[in-house]
């Protein structure tokens, strides 16, 4: 009976969520004496799950799983769960798998807790602890059911390698026709060269910088940091960036260890967004921006000035 895991890849290839699982679920699996178990949707890049604890990876191929869909993703990972006999199943806090969860939950009628920060305290009653009110505060919870579904929060556990021997088995799920309801018009994509599901650091820009052309120089520091960019909502909203970029409550939710917000005020709905960031520094002109009391480093200056300043910096001390 193995703790289960879903490793979301994107493209083929695997996402940095999908080892932080694996290294979260391999600590889980050895205060229990179990194994793990990985199931991946069409992709053959399975090799490296060995190295974070994965025992065994279901290899699952079926062109149409090419286009996501929550209803159908749920139904293979509970027949997974169901093949497997596994009563723990483990997911990451991407937009896929937070959405798959519920449905799962549902049909393996298990507790289901999402934001997860740490392993279980008490495995016995199994107690673990978890971002709740928009990261503003930490719960312990108590599931009681015998089935089990976790959300890990991003960047809550890391990556810590195990190598393991791992094998690899195909199979094929029953998919009924209803679980592919939901029409895609078209999938809109970050622009960035680090994407934010995998992303450890993330650049963000808001009105401060004025304009779109504005953005390359937001592009260059987050390229020198090997960074994700980002941007607040009133960006999004009037199309300076992709709305896939915007981040915060209303956007999308991050945890990174290093977030830098830059001509962003920090509105409440985007500090509840961005605040289980590890490290936050913000870069605004106004010194009574809200952002500053939630920040750990604080610059008081014109973007247009402090932020080439920075890039520079920051090659010179990598050319050393």
């Amino acid at each position: 009976m193995s703790i289960l895991i879903y490793a979301d890849s994107e493209n083929g290839k695997l996402k940095k969520s999908a080892f932080e699982v694996a290294s979260y679920a391999k600590a889980f699996a050895d205060k229990q004496s179990t194994s793990v178990t990985a199931v991946v949707v069409n992709t053959d890049d399975t090799a490296l799950l060995g190295n974070y604890g994965v025992d065994k990876v279901i290899r699952i191929k079926n062109e149409k799983l090419n286009h996501f869909s929550s209803k159908a993703y749920s139904s293979v990972l509970k027949q997974v769960a169901e093949k497997e006999n596994s009563q723990i199943i483990i997911l990451s806090s991407s937009s896929n798998s937070k959405s798959i969860a519920p449905f799962l939950a549902v049909a393996l009628q298990a507790g289901y807790i999402s934001n997860v920060i740490s392993l279980p305290e008490d495995i016995d009653n199994f107690i673990v602890r978890s971002n709740i009110f928009s990261n503003k505060a930490i719960g312990a919870t108590k599931i009681t059911t015998i089935k089990k579904v976790i959300s890990l929060a991003g960047n809550a556990y890391g990556l810590k390698e195990n190598p393991v021997t791992i094998s690899v088995e195909d199979f094929s799920p029953s998919l009924a026709e209803n679980d592919f309801n939901i029409t895609i018009n078209g999938v809109e994509k970050n622009s960035g060269k680090v994407s934010l599901d995998d992303a450890s650091i993330v650049v963000s820009g808001g009105r401060g910088l004025k304009g779109p052309e504005n953005w390359g120089m937001i592009e260059e520091l987050a390229e020198v940091l090997g960074a994700a960019t980002a941007c607040s909502k009133p960006v999004a909203d009037m199309d300076w960036r992709p709305h896939e970029e915007h981040v915060g409550q209303t956007g999308k939710p991050i945890a990174t260890n290093l977030y830098i917000a830059i001509g962003i005020s920090g509105a409440i709905q985007h500090l509840a967004g961005v605040n289980a960031s590890k490290v936050k520094v913000v870069i605004n002109t106004d010194e009574n921006a809200p952002f500053f009391k939630a920040a750990d480093y604080g610059i008081v200056g014109d973007a247009f000035e402090v932020v080439p300043k920075l890039i520079q910096k920051l090659k010179a001390f990598k050319e050393e």
